[in-house]
């Protein structure tokens, strides 16, 4: 009986041993497994139980006015983050609620959150709202892996928007992180203008921050006192050529207009102010979108996204006279005597109108009168004798038709047709003396924007450079050191000071006697200038003017333009020659002009017509 109990007593224990030996082996097979064959799988995710690495992002740099006073500088927004691997699908509704949001768009976020990367830090929302903020962190304790970030949105200080030059900020689309280092989801980039341009320089170095967080992905504090942190680094400032009372006059002017405009300083391209007209909100851009407000301003008929100061392409009227009048100097097709009867129109197989007073003009009384007759036969003599293409590269020279590289995206070429061109259009052989006159004043196929005109102006003005047009003066680094571009300045060898002294001359004359005269002669600012009106075959024409000051001692140029609005003299010279006087003066003395500018109304469509100013 004994042995028969200590014979179980022995089978039990032995059991027992064979049971508990699985076990451990059971524990020790699975330590392996974890350790050795799933240790990538399972290695991030123990790392999540106590310590979380978070990216901070740095400021954005400054924009400022060539007085450096500031045009963009950042205000401080909160942003709602979520770490998928440590949130709890059942409590969308809930965050749903506290965020005011829409499951599905909540749903689909986190998804794209996931889908970016299961165990990082993502942005939900951001620039949620002080209240929606306070909310989420009364009902943090729910929401495991919910977090968040103070974070910054541009803010424009002066009453300035500058749309077009200054550009704006949009959230990283999926193509752009994914091609990207150091982008993550939810960054925003600049996507057009000086904030694109300049992106490099201006999104600073994101900072790396560690924390130990809880079983359910909750910020506990910073993990070993911060000693594995990285301060994120600001981004430089950029110091821009832009003058802010300069372009706030620019904005004003053009309220109510449709059009372009581009000052600039003749001596080494630093552009002034630049206006496209509408413009958007940049305001309304920055921060959080505004879904309806970007649909409207991408749908509307005038296009307030399209930068008119440098992509337009729009014929110049009679403010091409000018370099018209250089390069037939150069070619030797006249000289600054050489005389054209004007009896009312040209004659070349049909009538070209001239509507300047009947009687003989030399180069300086056809630029004084804008006499389309003068340049009328110019253009036939380069028809005639085969000269098209050497005329269109001396035109080219100006920067007329022609990329300047100026600083912001989306800069166009314009048209100045020559032989290729001619053929690519009308086929080789199907065109001839007749499809060129037009060129002679500004019209037909030649095309340009303001800021290819304000480019030539500047050529005229400093005496035959070509100067490259740009917005950035200098790039400030945080330490505060200084880095400047390098624009380029170009000598147009074969511009000759007696050539220009002539154009200058009868555009000074514009000016004083000719259809400048009304609105932009300012007092005690001697200025040299054209004015012209191009046709328009779906309404009113389009007002051009381009200008330069003081005629001794050049130091704006401006180009502008007013789409559908009539004659430039009534048009786009006041305002040119407001900007001068505001850019000279410091201030506008002559408040009549400003008013009329403010308060014009375009005439009705037959009021306007095909002639001169």
């Amino acid at each position: 009986m004994s042995n028969s109990r200590n014979r179980k007593n022995k089978t039990s224990i032995r059991i027992l041993q064979v049971i508990v030996g699985l076990v451990w082996l059971v524990l020790f097979g699975r330590i392996i497994q974890l350790q050795i064959f799933e240790y990538e799988t399972y290695s991030p995710i123990s790392k999540q139980n106590h310590l979380r690495q978070e990216f901070v992002s740095p400021a954005r740099g400054l924009i400022l006015d060539r007085n450096e006073e500031i045009l963009v500088e950042n205000e401080p927004i909160f942003s709602i983050t979520i770490n998928p691997a440590s949130f709890d699908n059942s409590k969308i509704p809930l965050l749903a609620r506290l965020l005011e949001t829409k499951e599905e768009d909540l749903v689909s976020r986190i998804r794209e959150a996931q889908e970016y990367s299961w165990y990082r830090t993502s942005r939900l929302y951001t620039e949620v709202s002080f209240d929606v903020f306070s909310n989420i962190q009364e009902n943090i304790w729910q929401l495991p892996g919910i977090g968040h970030q103070v974070e910054s949105k541009r803010h424009y200080p002066l009453n300035i928007k500058a749309s077009h030059a200054l550009g704006y900020l949009r959230e990283a689309s999926r193509f752009d992180y994914e091609n990207s280092s150091d982008m993550r989801l939810g960054d925003k980039i600049g996507k057009s203008g000086l904030e694109m341009a300049y992106e490099n320089f201006l999104k600073g170095e994101i900072g790396t921050e560690y924390l130990r967080v809880n079983a359910y992905g909750q910020a506990l504090g910073t993990y070993d006192d911060g000693e594995l942190n990285s301060p994120p680094i600001q981004g430089q400032d950029l110091i821009t050529t832009l003058d802010a009372d300069l372009q706030q006059l620019a904005e004003q002017l053009f309220q109510g207009k449709k059009g372009g405009a581009v000052a600039m300083d003749p001596r080494n391209g630093e552009v002034l102010t630049l206006i496209s007209s509408p413009q958007y909100d940049v305001e309304r851009l920055a921060g959080r979108l505004d879904t309806d407000y970007w649909e409207t301003i991408n749908s509307h008929e005038n296009t307030p996204l399209f930068n008119r100061a440098i992509s337009t392409r729009q014929p110049p009227g009679s403010t091409f006279k000018p370099f018209m009048g250089l390069a037939g100097l150069h070619m030797g097709l006249i000289t600054p005597d050489t005389e054209v009867h004007n009896n009312g129109a040209y004659y070349r197989g049909r009538a070209y109108h001239d509507l300047a007073p009947v009687g003989d003009y030399n180069l300086e009384r056809a630029l004084t009168l804008s006499s389309n007759t003068y340049f009328f036969a110019m253009m036939d003599r380069i028809a005639t004798r085969g000269l098209l293409n050497r005329w269109s590269q001396l035109i080219k020279d100006f920067g007329i038709g022609m990329q300047n590289n100026i600083d912001i995206p989306y800069e166009r070429s314009g048209i100045v047709p020559d032989s290729t061109y001619m053929n690519q259009t009308f086929g080789e052989g199907n065109w001839g003396v007749g499809d060129l006159m037009s060129l002679g004043v500004g019209q037909g196929m030649v095309s340009v924007s303001p800021l290819q005109m304000a480019v030539a102006t500047s050529v005229i003005a400093n005496g035959g450079y070509k100067v490259q047009p740009h917005l950035v003066r200098a790039i400030r680094e945080n330490d505060g050191t200084l880095s400047y571009p390098n624009p380029a300045i170009e000598k147009i060898d074969w511009i000759r000071e007696e050539y220009l002294a002539t154009v200058i001359q009868g555009m000074s004359r514009v000016i004083t006697e000719g259809s400048g005269r009304f609105y932009a002669n300012p007092q005690g600012i001697t200025t040299a200038g054209k004015t012209g009106t191009s046709q328009n075959p779906h309404g009113n024409n389009h007002g051009w003017f381009i200008a330069f000051a003081p005629v001794e001692d050049p130091q704006i140029a401006v180009a502008v333009l007013v789409e559908n609005a009539g004659f430039g003299s009534i048009t786009a010279a006041p305002i040119a020659s407001l900007l001068i006087e505001q850019y000279l003066k410091g201030e506008i003395e002559r408040q009549n002009v400003l008013n009329y500018v403010l308060n014009f109304t375009p005439p009705p469509e037959d009021e306007d017509n095909e002639g001169e100013d």
